[in-house]
Formats: structure tokens, sequence, C-alpha cells
């Protein structure tokens, strides 16, 4: 006997499979990461104290490395709804001034336009060098950057930084935010 269709399943095959609309939640028994990998639900919860292939930072260090030459490239992947060829202003974002919103490239499945969208802004920001630093974040307890720096590491990028707690704690230790808007998806 088929199963039937959750109510966020039936919004994505009416509205075609876009990063935003994935289960929040997990059903029961479902994994939690797909076969290369990548969370793929569940995407505010506890983090792991350690991520191959980057150093976490804290705020303060993260203060730090944005002292040091050559200053990081900051990049945010917090979602944004994605819905009929544009990104859905449902709410006001704001990051760490001068970062990159990468939106969307943190889910743990990617279809090739928001891979190729994460592939060449990367290049674009780093100007094609694989040794710039480069700082994910998200917002604490948050996966989505986890994804991305797995992502950006399988790309050949070698001087990543996790901002594990993110704007959450940037904003905690009472630090300038500006307004956001995603990068342009082309």
């Amino acid at each position: 006997m088929p199963r039937a269709l959750s109510f966020a399943s039936l919004f994505a095959l009416i509205l075609g499979s876009t990063p935003m609309i994935q289960a929040a939640t997990a059903e029961p028994g479902a994994p939690l990461f797909n076969a290369d990998g990548y969370r793929i639900t569940l995407y505010r919860s506890p983090t792991p104290e350690r991520i191959a292939g980057a150093q976490i930072v804290s705020t303060e260090q993260l203060q730090a490395l944005l002292n040091q030459r050559p200053q990081p490239v900051l990049i945010d992947v917090y979602r944004r709804q994605w819905l009929q060829g544009r990104f859905i202003e449902d709410e006001p974002h704001v990051n760490l001034p001068g970062s990159h919103w990468l939106a969307n490239t943190g889910d743990g499945e990617l279809t090739p336009r928001w891979m190729e969208y994460l592939t060449l802004n990367l290049r674009a920001l780093t100007d094609g060098h694989q040794d710039t630093p480069l700082v994910f974040y998200c917002r604490a307890d948050c996966w989505l950057s986890w994804n991305a720096i797995k992502r950006a590491s399988a790309l050949g990028y070698s001087h990543l930084y996790w901002y594990r707690d993110g704007l959450d704690a940037w904003q905690a230790a009472g630090l300038p935010v500006e307004p956001a808007q995603p990068e342009p998806l082309r």
C-alpha cells in the first residue's frame, strides 16, 4: 500500500523541488545524512565540535582573523526561499559586515543549478585561488554551514574556517550586523 505524502512533500511536488522546500523534521527512522555524507534533515540541531578539513573558530578568534591579511571571505549560507525563479524575502535577514550570502548552498541535497551557484560564487570571491581563507557560518546549531564547508573542501578549497555558532554568537556579543541580500542566482 502506498504511503501518504506529508504536507511538505505534497507542497514540494506542487511547486517543484527547491532547497527551501525540504522537511524541517525527519520521519521516524529516516536517515539524517545522504550517501555522500551531507546532513539532509533536522538542520537546526546540535552540531559536532569538529569538522574534517576546517578549523572551528569562536567569535574572538574570528575577530582576530578579520584583522589579518589576507582577510578571510565571510560566507553566510542561511536559507532563503526560492520560488518561481527568485528569492522570496519572507523575513529580513542580517549578516556579519562584509559577508557574502550564498543562500541555500548548505542544504544536504543540491541540484546542479545550486551547485553551480556555489561553485561560481566561490571562484569569483577567491579570484580562483583555492587557498583563500573562507569562513562559513549560519546560525548556532545549524548544519547548513557544516554541509557548505564539506562541499567547499570537496571543491578543493584548503583554508577553511567554521564559525560554528554563527550569527547568533556574533549578535550575542553585541557586534554589528548589516542587512543582507543573497548573491543573485543567475
